[in-house]
């Protein structure tokens, strides 16, 4: 049997194995060091900030709710009237893009193919001229061919 130190013993020796072979094998790098070093203060002096700036709302919140109570019968019709205006405007402009895209889109539509026909017709009759141009070559060297033979 074996005594329980020993056993003891080997249990911290293998958690301290583990322990060892889940860090890492090298230190932090100088490059590693001057960043935690440069950036722990800065991030703690904006988690300040934003501890003051959060202090400072609820503050101002505090003190403008009274006020807010007070001229809500005029600020609720201007805040609507406000959010009306800007929501009308906002569409009107979402609507007039969307027409003026769809007026270009049809133009391209309307014009494409068309222009697309166009060449392809221009191609045509290129290869036909072509064609009917070495036809009437052909059939005008036969006969002299036809004449030269029997002369």
């Amino acid at each position: 049997m074996a005594d329980p130190r020993q056993q003891q013993q080997q249990q911290q020796i293998q958690s301290t194995e583990a322990m060892k072979s889940l860090l890492p094998q090298k230190g932090p790098s100088k490059s590693q060091v001057l960043a935690v070093v440069t950036l722990f203060p800065v991030g703690g002096a904006l988690l300040c900030l934003a501890g003051l700036t959060l202090t400072g709302t609820l503050i101002g919140l505090a003190v403008a709710t009274p006020l807010f109570l007070l001229f809500s019968p005029v600020l609720v019709p201007a805040v609507l009237t406000i959010a009306l205006a800007v929501t009308g405007f906002l569409t009107s402009g979402a609507f007039g893009i969307t027409a003026l895209s769809s007026l270009s889109w049809i133009i391209n539509y309307l014009r494409g193919p068309a222009r697309e026909q166009l060449e392809h017709a221009k191609r045509r009759v290129q290869d036909t001229a072509g064609t009917m141009g070495q036809r009437t070559r052909e059939t005008g060297q036969k006969p002299q061919e036809a004449a030269g033979g029997r002369t």
